[in-house]
């Protein structure tokens, strides 16, 4: 029988090995890069700082271009105008501070928020205004308390909400009547102590079982007949017990049992 000479067979190798990462790759559904018209085949794939169907630049892969930034972070410059969305994207991670400003007006959104994760506060204000809400909401999570109430009329809630969470305290008297109850809920839950009073007629049950646990005692009667039956037992929970007989006549078996019991747990 004629044998491979040495040569054929570690062709064959090779051969099998292709086929197997070509298999590999497909099965996965891993776009394979063109190494042989690579800028890199020379340098970087010889040295192992890049790798077909794993670490490279050149396929629309973000898993891919993600580990060959990872590997190679001082090339992230080179592809600040790169034409695929992601690519940029991913280089906003790794490209110096300096640098970002140069996508801050990206047209993709998603490039856009990289840039709001990571750029220096003090250029954050160029993005209050992204027509992104993502864009926004980032800049608000990541935005100086004391500069915050300029996005408190934004036009989404969640960035308002995100306002709320973060705003001083002493400025939320301002954010009370908001349109979104959400909002108002996150303001109800930080008012300074004494404020909560200012919001016990709000519309939302939900705010108002935030209200009804921080008035005083003698404001909690206000809300002894609340049209939501939480923030009424909570009421009858906190009001002076002598008040309780503004609502005897109150038909509700939930009412009656909790005027009842207050009362048995009254000393004296």
């Amino acid at each position: 029988m004629k044998k491979d000479s040495p040569h054929k067979t570690r062709l064959h190798a090779v051969d099998s090995a292709t086929i197997e990462e070509e298999k590999s790759a497909r099965d996965l559904a891993m776009p394979l890069g063109d190494c042989d018209n690579c800028q890199y085949r020379q340098t970087l794939l010889q040295e192992g700082k890049c790798k077909r169907g794993d670490l490279c630049v050149s396929v629309e892969s973000g898993r891919q271009i993600f580990r060959f930034f990872r590997k190679n972070p001082e090339l992230a410059i080179n592809y600040i105008n790169d034409a695929f969305w992601e690519t940029r994207a991913i280089i906003a991670a790794f490209i110096p501070l300096v640098e970002l400003n140069k996508l801050i007006d990206d047209v993709d959104a998603t490039v856009r928020r990289a840039v709001a994760r990571r750029i220096p506060v003090m250029f954050l204000s160029r993005l209050m205004g992204d027509s992104d809400r993502e864009v926004r909401i980032l800049v608000a999570e990541r935005l100086p308390a004391a500069r915050l109430m300029k996005m408190r009329f934004d036009e989404d809630y969640l960035v308002r909400a995100m306002v709320a969470q973060k705003a001083p305290q002493g400025t939320l008297i301002h954010m009370m009547n908001d349109p979104d109850e959400l909002v108002r809920k996150e303001v109800a839950k930080r008012l300074p102590q004494g404020s909560h009073v200012l919001m016990i007629n709000d519309p939302s049950p939900v705010v108002r079982r935030i209200v009804v646990k921080e008035v005083t005692e003698r404001q909690a009667i206000r809300l002894l007949r609340d049209s939501d039956l939480i923030v009424q037992l909570d009421a009858i929970e906190r009001v002076p017990v002598d008040a309780l007989k503004l609502i005897e006549d109150d038909s509700d078996p939930d009412v009656q049992s909790a005027i009842a019991r207050r009362r048995a747990d009254e000393p004296g």
